[in-house]
């Protein structure tokens, strides 16, 4: 896909975003209150995500990172999904573990992920997900708190890339011809 050539059109404006972050905040400080928050963030693409969303949930929240791999450098998910880097935590009984993406399409990164955490017994595991496209999964599974449901669409910004570009954008968008 070339870009050069296309226009943006934006989905979600930085407003709506905001708006959606301080929602989802007030829900998970209710959802986890008197609980051991560890916040597991999907990286790359959720970073911003995860640094605003924690921002805005009003408890204690210990942060760790997991970098996967599904995309490579393509607009499809491979379906197999490769964790680069671990967390630095490997007895989870002490926690309720909310892991935070940027989206759930396939569901098997997600999925993946969840196998391997249960593995190390958590009190509690959920997912939060800025963006959830229902309509492209392959196995089943539903997010716990989501951001906002999208259709079948390749999408850009706000953490989401495009080769390795784009995710600094402040809004989603995707490109159109």
């Amino acid at each position: 896909m070339s870009v050069e050539n296309k226009r943006r059109e934006i989905l979600l404006s930085k407003e709506a975003i905001d708006e959606r972050v301080i929602s989802l905040g007030k829900t998970l400080t209710e959802a986890y209150k008197d609980k051991n928050l560890l916040v597991i963030s999907l990286l790359k693409g959720s970073f911003i995500f995860t640094a605003d969303l924690v921002r805005k949930i009003d408890l204690p929240v210990r942060i760790e990172f997991m970098t996967t791999s599904s995309y490579g450098h393509s607009e499809e998910s491979t379906g197999h999904v490769k964790i680069v880097q671990d967390i630095n935590v490997e007895d989870l009984t002490a926690f309720d573990v909310l892991i935070v993406d940027d989206i759930t399409d396939s569901a098997l990164t997600m999925t993946g992920v969840i196998d391997i955490l249960k593995k190390r017994n958590p009190k509690s595991i959920q997912s939060c997900v800025l963006l959830d496209k229902p309509s492209r999964r392959k196995v089943a599974y539903e997010p716990d708190f989501v951001g906002f449901e999208i259709p079948d669409m390749f999408i850009v910004g706000y953490g989401l890339n495009y080769g390795d570009y784009f995710r600094n954008i402040d809004h989603v968008f995707a490109f159109v011809d």
